[in-house]
């Protein structure tokens, strides 16, 4: 149970956000979420960035059981900046008996940190962030409660017996909820077609780019002709990438190069899919690694995708002067622009069809990426952490 301490944070919150006087106030921010890789972490390491050099204080809780040693390496370089330290501990991903535990160890946690502001990432982190910080108010203890869905559970069909229970759950959450962020157009429209209209109040805010990442980056001299980069599981499509370059092949009557890098539980499935297509010499399995060390890998980056929210490896990779070919779901559209030769439909011929044509004229291809000033103006680091900021000091005051 918060101490004194904590109780008398609240006066303190409204006074100085009434007075003119929040921007100049440093809170006490939590990210929860669960699983620290791909977007999310990304978009957390990004904002605990931006918000550390403003002058808060930050801290992250998240799962023990998913990541890499590509996550210890982040999370070694994270941990000098937060105040708050990282707390790890075990977040299962399905609803199950196990969140009950899961989420008691985290509430302790969190009730320890004494935040001023309670920002949830994903599904789960969504639940806790909001579920914890309605508890500290029972104590008095006044705590901004904050959500981004970055897609999660507005991934599933609204016909569905889960999706009905997810977004269920989403429009009872809201009533514990002070502010709702969306990372895309795509996923605010999501949600009020399948949750409905945003009770609380709510703000569109991109992901964001550093930078140090509008460099260009140059190719290894035994570059493969095309990469995938992400997570290995259905929903980012790495099957419909490996089903295409096959196709490919057999089209252009030519051997092409891959490399896929990425790790997760499906990984044995694909590398079996990749030796029964019989292109298992030209396709190159490499662990998860800086985004900027992959792009070196080969000259076309392809991201099959079957639904996103704002994928930042798009972002990451047009920034850096890459060639791509997306599919057009979730926000992908909104950083390409409607109707961009590049992206197509999450089907095998399509991705087949633009891998073809990509590879025979690269110069061409590359010529309909989007120019990188108008990604910095739209998508700039520093444009996203003051948005947010503002968000959390609306939800105080």
């Amino acid at each position: 149970m918060p101490g004194p301490q904590a109780a008398s944070a609240a006066p303190m919150a409204g006074t100085q956000a009434a007075s003119g006087k929040a921007s100049r106030r440093s809170l006490r921010i939590v990210h929860c979420f669960r699983s620290p890789v791909g977007g999310i972490f990304r978009h957390v390491r990004d904002l605990t960035e931006a918000q550390v050099a403003a002058g808060h204080k930050v801290g992250i809780v998240c799962d023990s059981t998913t990541g890499g040693d590509l996550e210890e390496k982040l999370f070694d370089s994270l941990k000098p900046l937060l105040a708050l330290g990282v707390s790890r501990t075990p977040m299962q991903r399905h609803v199950g008996p196990g969140d009950l535990a899961s989420a008691w160890r985290g509430y302790k946690i969190i009730r320890e940190l004494q935040p001023d502001v309670l920002h949830g990432h994903g599904a789960k982190g969504g639940v806790y962030a909001r579920m914890f910080g309605s508890l500290l108010r029972v104590y008095r203890y006044r705590v901004a409660r904050l959500y981004t869905a970055h897609g999660g559970s507005l991934h599933y069909d609204e016909t569905s017996t889960m999706g009905r229970m997810f977004f269920g759950l989403e429009r009872l959450m809201e009533r514990f909820t002070d502010h709702l962020l969306f990372v895309s157009e795509f996923e605010r429209r999501a949600f009020r077609h399948k949750v409905g209209e945003p009770r609380p109040p709510s703000s569109l805010v991109y992901n964001g780019l550093r930078d140090s990442e509008f460099e260009p980056v140059t190719l290894a001299p035994d570059a493969a002709d095309f990469l995938y980069i992400g997570m290995m599981r259905d929903l980012k499509g790495p099957d419909l990438f490996i089903d295409a370059l096959a196709r490919v092949e057999k089209q252009l009557e030519r051997k092409l190069s891959a490399v896929m890098v990425g790790g997760g539980e499906d990984l044995p499935r694909y590398r079996a899919q990749v030796s029964r297509l019989g292109i298992g010499d030209r396709v190159r399995f490499l662990n998860p690694m800086p985004a900027p060390q992959a792009f070196a890998l080969a000259g076309i980056i392809v991201v099959p995708s079957r639904a996103e929210a704002m994928p930042y490896i798009v972002l990451e990779a047009l920034a850096a002067g890459k060639s791509m070919i997306a599919t057009a779901v979730g926000g992908i559209p909104e950083i390409f622009g409607d109707g961009s030769p590049a992206l197509v439909q999450p089907e095998v011929g399509a991705l087949a069809a633009k891998m073809a044509e990509a590879i025979a004229d690269p110069d061409a291809f590359a010529a309909l990426m989007p120019k990188k000033e108008d990604l910095r103006a739209r998508f700039g680091a520093d444009v996203m952490a003051s948005e947010i900021e503002r968000a959390y000091f609306s939800a105080l005051g």
